[in-house]
């Protein structure tokens, strides 16, 4: 058992029927592994039941906040809320499906272990385990997403938008709190201003399945990641990274 404080971030978006079978997977595992934990539950505005599932839990699980946002604002927006409000000395993201099973997080504490400030699973290596593939058109999409990220912002990493990533909480911190990408597009952004800061990081082989939904819309979302890219680029240029 690890005598560390782990802070787990989840954000949800209509997530009714993967909420309650998450929290109880994640806190049996960190349960059993931690000495002490907290998930919080970052909900970005849901119009389905997830409030409803999560707030009766609320009254006897001191492990566990709600975080609420007024409204829909974005995957990026609710991680860095869940972060900013975290306490453990390390900070793992994660996605209410689970397409990385919890269990994969010794993985990367292996590397935080041994001097990188942030271990994060990747589907894009040759030992990575997808037991479950996405459509074809998900995983077209994503490939050429990635051969744009390595062209506009930052090199050497294959995938940079799996969900299961794991941070020393000093260095989240430091990030987090310069971001401002609020899309999907957060997560090429924070390792890149990681790499900015002089963080190191480290990209691990996991076991993946995907899930069938996905709120990711194929018709809007794609090019507002691609315009984010640039973004990207331009608030660097601009110092906004280096300013907070």
């Amino acid at each position: 058992m690890r005598k560390d404080f782990i802070s787990v971030i989840i954000p949800v978006f209509n997530e009714e029927k993967r909420i309650l079978p998450a929290i109880r997977n994640v806190s049996g595992y960190l349960a059993k592994h931690f000495h002490g934990f907290e998930i919080i539950i970052v909900d970005d505005g849901s119009r389905d039941n997830t409030i409803a599932k999560v707030e009766p839990l609320m009254s006897n699980n001191g492990s566990l906040t709600l975080l609420k946002n007024k409204k829909n604002i974005g995957k990026g927006f609710s991680i860095r809320r869940g972060v900013l409000a975290s306490s453990g000395d390390f900070i793992l993201t994660t996605d209410a499906d689970l397409s990385t099973p919890i269990e994969e997080i010794e993985k990367l504490f292996y590397w935080i272990n041994n001097g990188f400030d942030i271990a994060i699973g990747s589907r894009g290596l040759k030992e990575s385990e997808i037991a479950v593939r996405q459509p074809w058109h998900r995983e077209t999409m994503g490939k050429i997403f990635n051969l744009l990220v390595k062209a506009i912002v930052i090199k050497g990493i294959k995938d940079t938008q799996c969900g299961f990533k794991l941070f020393k909480s000093k260095t989240a911190k430091e990030i987090f709190t310069k971001s401002v990408i609020n899309g999907f597009s957060f997560d090429v952004e924070i390792l890149f201003i990681a790499t900015k800061l002089g963080g190191k990081i480290k990209e691990v082989p996991i076991r993946w399945l995907n899930s069938p939904h996905s709120s990711v819309k194929i018709a809007r979302d794609p090019f507002i990641m691609f315009t984010d890219l640039f973004r990207i680029r331009l608030n660097y240029l601009k110092g906004i990274y280096r300013q907070k």
